[in-house]
């Protein structure tokens, strides 16, 4: 580690020159890409390692399970020992590094969480997967919650919303645009599977502090943020919109820095093709946004890929620090894939960067930084450093330790539920519906006072026939008391179905 830079590496058959990411530039992103099993997991640690020695706080991504163990010092190796001779590294020695651990469900570290409002209708149209007609359906229901002051935290609030278009769907698509029941019952029975993928936790409060993420130790170094990503893998679109999320709230937050000494954070995304894979055009549009504008905000964003085709040129031509582990050029198409990515590098008269990128070994690369005018710099044949912490898992005891004197422990562990659209709209439901049976029960109660009974005989008889005319009286009273129990005994299921009446039609009229 060098005072303003990021040692990367060196030596190799080709140069002698040491590879050092510069930490002013360290806010140009970067790219690290190469075939399964050449090294980039390693390479994405000692760069975590090198900007946390710096004070940068870092945020990565464990999908294996085998980043955690930079919490621990590395055990001493001694083919470590070796190469951080042949590259000419001074003072290396193992350590561990600051870290915190995260966990989008909240088993294997503090628990990641954020409003659906939060994450809004673009990206969460993209994790459902939905139609043009269904998003369209959304960015109603998000605009109801607007104007209604309904809000959408988690996702029964959601469903909640839905549920209200579906039951006002004529009034509302006259003022928002057409609604139809097919594609609400569609996006329902989608957010029943991402519900089954474990989203409800996600989607819920306290949600996550952006502050969190950038935390400093006590000695100076910025601490590593590992998110646990090894169950989030089987949900690989959830997995990206929450990086893309997560990337989008920085944007949002940061103030403008300008070109500052050292980034304010770095942001690694491993498995970088799961954002852009049938990403649509407007999705890729926000990435390349966010990529371009938010090193203005002293941010660093590196994807970790297998080959450099699978990021947008439009997104890859932003990418200033590269290291390009081995690809393999088995196939047509992957040779075809090695040649354009060696024409992304600047070239080195000293060797040819195609045949470097498709020989080089295990733990060596084809490297290229920016230089000081920010510049791309000459490919190097480039092997890299080894890292101070250790390589591999962390037990679960070890694990838990750390959570317990963690700087965020207890913040996030408790679940929250606010008053939100969900209890809004039942409380509504509930006032429509006292309503209704209350208007009901009046009707009947004037209806039963307005019941006249037969008209009673006149008395004209002898006062010996005087007897005879209370019968017709009590037959009157009895048809009146008749009546009022009749009326009795219909009341509860005249009730219950006003109150349906005031579920579905009466909610309008409660706003």
């Amino acid at each position: 580690m060098e005072d303003d830079a990021v040692f990367i590496g060196g030596g190799g058959p080709d140069q002698r020159e040491a590879q050092s990411l510069a930490l002013r530039l360290g806010n140009r992103h970067g790219l690290i890409a190469g075939a399964t099993g050449t090294g980039k997991t390693i390479t994405m640690q000692i760069l975590a390692e090198g900007f946390s020695d710096a004070g940068v706080p870092v945020f990565l991504t464990d999908i294996k399970g085998d980043v955690a163990g930079m919490a621990l010092p590395g055990p001493p190796r001694d083919g470590l020992m070796r190469r951080a001779e042949a590259i000419g590294m001074q003072g290396y020695g193992f350590r561990e590094s600051p870290v915190i651990f995260w966990d989008f469900f909240g088993e294997h570290g503090h628990p990641v969480r954020a409003t659906i409002a939060e994450v809004g209708p673009l990206l969460l149209a993209r994790m459902l997967d939905l139609t043009e007609a269904q998003e369209g359906v959304i960015n109603v229901a998000f605009r109801i919650s607007d104007d209604e002051g309904l809000p959408i935290l988690d996702l029964k609030d959601l469903r909640a919303i839905l549920n209200f278009l579906g039951e006002n769907q004529r009034d509302i698509s006259l003022r928002y645009g057409n609604v139809t029941t097919q594609s609400i019952g569609a996006i329902q029975r989608k957010l029943l599977v991402l519900e089954n993928q474990g989203a409800v936790q996600f989607f819920s409060e306290p949600a996550l502090e952006l502050g969190d993420f950038m935390r400093r130790a006590p000695d100076g170094r910025g601490y590593v943020s590992i998110l646990h990503a090894e169950r989030l893998m089987r949900s690989p679109r959830l997995y990206a919109t929450f990086l893309l999320w997560l990337l989008s709230q920085l944007f949002e937050e940061l103030p403008e820095l300008g070109n500052p000494d050292k980034p304010v954070l770095v942001f690694f995304f491993d498995e970088a093709h799961l954002l852009f894979n049938g990403a649509p055009r407007a999705l890729i549009e926000k990435v390349e946004r966010v990529a371009r504008l938010i090193r203005s905000k002293g941010v660093g964003v590196y994807f970790i890929t297998q080959n450099p085709d699978d990021v947008p040129d439009s997104v890859l031509g932003q990418l200033g620090n590269r290291v390009q582990h081995a690809l393999r050029a088995f196939t047509a198409r992957d040779q075809q894939a090695l040649r354009r990515a060696a024409q992304t590098y600047r070239p080195n008269p000293r060797f040819d960067i195609g045949e470097a990128i498709r020989d080089v070994g295990v733990g060596e690369a084809v490297t290229s930084f920016l230089e000081a005018r920010g510049n791309p710099g000459m490919a190097e044949r480039t092997l890299i450093r080894p890292p101070a912490s250790s390589m591999g898992p962390i037990e679960d005891g070890a694990r838990q330790m750390l959570m317990l004197r963690s700087p965020v422990a207890g913040k996030y562990e408790r679940l929250i539920d606010s008053d939100s659209a969900h209890e809004m709209l039942a409380r509504r439901a509930e006032a429509a519906a006292r309503e209704a049976a209350q208007a009901q029960a009046e009707r009947e109660f004037t209806a039963a006072r307005r019941y006249e009974p037969p008209a009673r005989q006149t008395t004209r008889a002898a006062p010996a026939r005087q007897g005879t005319r209370a019968a017709p009286a009590r037959r009157g009273d009895s048809a009146v008391d008749a009546f009022a129990k009749s009326m009795a005994r219909q009341m509860g299921s005249r009730t219950g179905q006003a109150l349906v009446r005031g579920v579905l039609g009466g909610l309008l009229k409660g706003r």
